[in-house]
């Protein structure tokens, strides 16, 4: 008999879209385990509705901005972004009717430009040389000087982490009598301190372990807290552990989940999955999950699925997510 907990249906039925964020399907990776008794398990976000994690904390921030009283109806909303983020909150925002600006480096993959407009956004370029911190010290300049926008600010949001803490970590415990160990992207942190709370409080020997990338290196959308910026909302307490990775790693790492598992991902996972497998080989037994946080679709032009290493040409100038 099959294992009900592999089995459970996705979906569902929904009045609105935004009703459809979450619930997405965690599904087992063998050919990436190093051990017979340490299972590998993928948290695939990009089922969410514009392809990313980030629909879970663009809904939380405005429901939450809207409970407080914070925005009014047709004011602008707009956020520092790489990407994900920036669409997500473009979706939200036009399903409730709010105006949207992403300021956002120049030299992210055409798709995420294209997927803003789609949705009606304005885009204010930042420099890509500067990656994500630039578009945050852009963004708080324009808020300075214009009060009357609004910015979630995810960095230091917290319905950023909570909107982990009550979705994806529940979520996880709901498939999982338990979790040894559980690997996300150091990005704003706030799916490695949803998650690593709320995991946490389940079983307080639950490995919490972050995805770096190297100092000075723009991997796919993470940062270094080294470069300058760590974001309010984290709590580096809560880490067990933080490994580094490469810009070659990340993009090996992401062709190899598609050659071996057939998962199209975005090339942030890849990072995440390659210190999920270091993780798992330290380990005798249990569950590892790691979070996929997105799809491959923003990335084809990149050429990352078709070509090699060797073949792709600034690697280390490109802000993937």
């Amino acid at each position: 008999m099959l294992d009900p907990t592999l089995n459970r249906p996705c979906g569902g039925r929904f009045t609105d879209l935004l009703e459809a964020i979450g619930n997405t399907p965690l599904v087992e990776l063998p050919r990436l385990s190093p051990k017979p008794g340490v299972r590998i398990w993928a948290k695939l976000e990009g089922r969410n509705p514009t392809g990313s994690v980030k629909d879970r904390i663009a809904k939380a921030m405005l429901d939450d901005a809207e409970s407080r009283g914070a925005i009014e109806p047709g004011q602008t909303i707009f956020e520092p972004t790489s990407g994900n983020t920036g669409i997500s909150l473009a979706m939200v925002c036009r399903r409730k009717g709010y105006p949207f600006t992403a300021v956002m480096p120049d030299n992210v993959t055409r798709e995420r430009t294209q997927l803003l407009q789609m949705y009606g956004a304005e885009i204010v370029p930042s420099e890509g040389e500067k990656g994500s911190n630039g578009a945050v010290e852009l963004a708080l300049e324009m808020a300075e000087a214009d009060p009357s926008l609004y910015m979630p600010y995810q960095y230091g949001n917290e319905a950023n982490p909570l909107a982990h803490y009550n979705g994806t970590a529940v979520e996880i415990l709901d498939e999982l009598d338990e979790v040894a160990a559980f690997v996300g992207g150091l990005g704003t942190g706030g799916t490695l301190m949803g998650n690593g709370r709320r995991l946490k409080e389940k079983d307080p020997e639950t490995k919490i372990v972050a995805a770096e990338p190297m100092q000075g290196e723009l991997v796919q959308g993470l940062r270094s807290l080294d470069d300058g910026f760590i974001p309010p909302i984290i709590d580096l307490a809560l880490l067990d552990r933080k490994i580094m990775v490469s810009n070659r790693d990340a993009i090996g790492w992401t062709q190899k989940l598609l050659h071996d598992e057939g998962l199209f991902a975005g090339v942030s996972s890849g990072a995440i999955a390659y210190v999920a497998h270091r993780i798992a080989g330290e380990l005798d037994e249990g569950n590892v999950v790691f979070l996929v946080p997105d799809d491959g679709w923003k990335y084809l032009s990149s050429g990352v699925y078709t070509q090699t290493l060797d073949e792709l040409e600034g690697i280390d100038s490109t802000v993937w997510w």
